[in-house]
C-alpha cells in the first residue's frame, strides 16, 4: 500500500502562502485596471526594451479599459539561435539575426475593423536612414532593394519599424521581437491553437509531421507550424505565410470565443508571457497599453478581421520577389483606415492553404426577403412594403478597399485549412 509522509508545518505554510498569493493577485487584476501587484510582478519578467522615433504619437493615450484611437503594431520574428539552447541548430553555428518574420497590425481608429499584413521575407525594400543600435547618436545609411529580412541585422528593431513605415506610409509606434523560444511560450499562454490539416504535413527540417484533420497546438508543436516552409504549399516563404494565416486567423476565433478579450486576468497571464518572451519597444512595456490594444478587438466583426499577404511579384533570376502595383492598394486601405475585401477568386490559392471542406457557407438570402436591419438597400430596389424610409441622418457606410484576385488573404471568419506537402513531394 502506497505511503503517504505528513507534510512538515513550514510546507503547509508555504502552500497557504501561494493560495492568498493567488487569489490576491486575481482580486487586483480583476479590477478595471491592472493593479500594482500586477504591475511589480510583470516587472520581474521584462526583456531590455528598445526605444521607436514613432513612440512621441502616443502622448495622452489612456491606459485603462480598450485603447482610443488606431493602432499599428509591428510583429518581428527572430531566426537568431542566440539564447536559445541546441533545440534548433549550434547557437554559434547556425545562428543569424533575420527578421524572418514580418508582420503589421493595424487596427482602425473606432475598432471596427483590423488588417495584419504579412511581408515576404525575400520582399525587395529600400532602407531609409537609421539610428545605429550600437553606437548611439551615430547613424547608418540609406539602403537600396535589399531584403527585408537583412534590416534586422543592419539597424534593430527600430529600423525595421522604420522600413515599413517607408514602404507602407503609416506611423508604427508599438513593435516587438519574438525569437523560437518566446513563440512557443506564448502559444502555451493562449492555451493552444486548434489548425486543420487538409493533407498531411512532413518537414523534416522543422520536424513537424501532422496528418490530416484538426489538431491543438502549443508550445514546440505551434512553434514548428509556424516555421514549416519545406512541408506546406509550395514549398516557398508564401506558402508559409499563408500557413501562418491559418493559426492566426484560429487564434482571432479563439480569443473571441472563449472570452479571453474579456478576461482581465487571462489577458494580465498573455501580457506576461509577452513581456517574458519578447523584446518589445518601451511603448509596449506597460502592461496596461498591451491590454488596452488586446480590448480593442474584443467586439471586432471576425469577417473584419483581415490577414493580408503583401502582393509581390518575383522579380528576374528569383530568388527574391518585389512588391506589385497592387501594394498601393493595401497601402491605401492603411493610410486611410478602410476595411478591405477579398476577391473569392483570391481565396483558392495554391499557396499553403485551402478552404475547409467542413464549412458552412453562409446562407444566402432569400428572394423577396427584406435586408437585414441596418444593411442599405440596393441601388433602384423597390422599398419592402411597410418599410420605413431609410433614415436621411444615418451615417454613410464605410467605404471598403477592394482587393484584386492576385492579393491572396483571409478573414478571421474563415476555416481555412493547411495544404500539407509529404517528403516525396519535396
Amino acid at each position: 500500500m502506497a505511503r503517504h509522509g505528513r507534510l512538515r508545518a513550514h510546507n503547509v505554510w508555504k502552500s497557504i502562502a501561494k493560495v492568498v498569493a493567488s487569489t490576491v493577485a486575481v482580486v487586483l487584476v480583476s479590477g478595471t485596471a491592472v493593479a500594482a501587484y500586477a504591475a511589480w510582478d510583470l516587472a520581474n519578467t521584462v526583456q531590455p526594451t528598445v526605444k521607436l522615433d514613432s513612440e512621441k504619437v502616443l502622448e495622452g493615450v489612456p491606459d485603462v479599459g480598450a485603447i482610443e484611437g488606431g493602432v499599428n503594431l509591428l510583429l518581428i520574428g527572430s531566426d537568431s539561435r542566440a539564447g536559445q539552447g541546441t533545440g534548433f541548430g549550434d547557437p554559434d553555428e547556425e545562428t543569424a539575426v533575420l527578421n524572418d518574420v514580418t508582420m503589421l497590425m493595424h487596427i482602425a481608429e473606432d475598432h471596427s475593423h483590423a488588417e495584419v499584413i504579412s511581408f515576404p521575407r525575400d520582399m525587395l525594400v529600400d532602407v531609409p536612414a537609421c539610428n545605429d543600435p550600437e553606437n548611439p547618436g551615430e547613424t547608418l545609411y540609406e539602403q537600396y532593394d535589399v531584403k527585408i529580412n537583412t534590416v534586422l541585422s543592419y539597424g534593430g528593431m527600430d529600423c525595421v519599424a522604420k522600413t515599413v513605415e517607408n514602404l507602407t506610409g503609416v506611423t508604427i509606434p508599438f513593435a516587438g521581437i519574438v525569437q523560437f523560444l518566446g513563440v512557443a511560450g506564448l502559444s502555451e499562454a493562449v492555451g493552444g491553437v486548434d489548425v486543420c490539416v487538409a493533407e498531411p504535413i512532413e518537414d523534416e527540417y522543422t520536424g513537424i509531421f501532422l496528418d490530416p484533420g484538426t489538431h491543438t497546438l502549443a508550445g514546440i508543436d505551434a512553434l514548428q507550424f509556424l516555421r514549416t516552409r519545406h512541408g506546406v504549399g509550395d514549398g516557398s516563404d508564401l506558402g508559409r505565410i499563408s500557413n501562418q494565416q491559418v493559426f492566426l486567423s484560429s487564434l482571432a476565433r479563439k480569443l473571441q470565443s472563449d472570452g479571453t478579450l474579456n478576461d482581465p486576468v487571462k489577458l494580465y497571464s498573455i501580457a506576461k508571457a509577452a513581456l517574458a518572451n519578447m523584446q518589445l519597444s518601451s511603448s509596449l512595456v506597460d502592461p496596461t497599453k498591451m491590454i488596452s490594444i488586446a480590448k480593442a478587438l474584443k467586439d471586432t466583426d471576425l469577417e473584419k478581421i483581415a490577414f493580408i499577404q503583401y502582393p509581390t511579384a518575383y522579380v528576374d533570376g528569383g530568388g527574391a520577389v518585389a512588391p506589385t502595383a497592387a501594394a498601393e492598394l493595401v497601402n491605401t486601405a492603411l493610410q486611410q483606415d478602410l476595411p478591405v475585401t477579398f476577391d473569392p477568386n483570391a481565396q483558392n490559392n495554391d499557396f499553403g492553404s485551402a478552404a475547409d471542406p467542413n464549412a458552412v457557407p453562409p446562407e444566402a438570402p432569400v428572394e423577396g426577403e427584406a435586408p437585414v436591419e441596418g444593411e442599405a438597400p440596393v441601388e433602384g430596389e423597390a422599398p419592402v412594403e411597410g418599410e420605413a424610409p431609410a433614415d436621411p441622418e444615418a451615417p454613410a457606410p464605410t467605404p471598403t478597399e477592394a482587393l484584386p484576385s492576385t492579393v491572396a488573404g483571409q478573414t478571421a471568419a474563415e476555416t481555412r485549412c493547411s495544404s500539407g506537402r509529404t517528403l516525396g513531394d519535396q
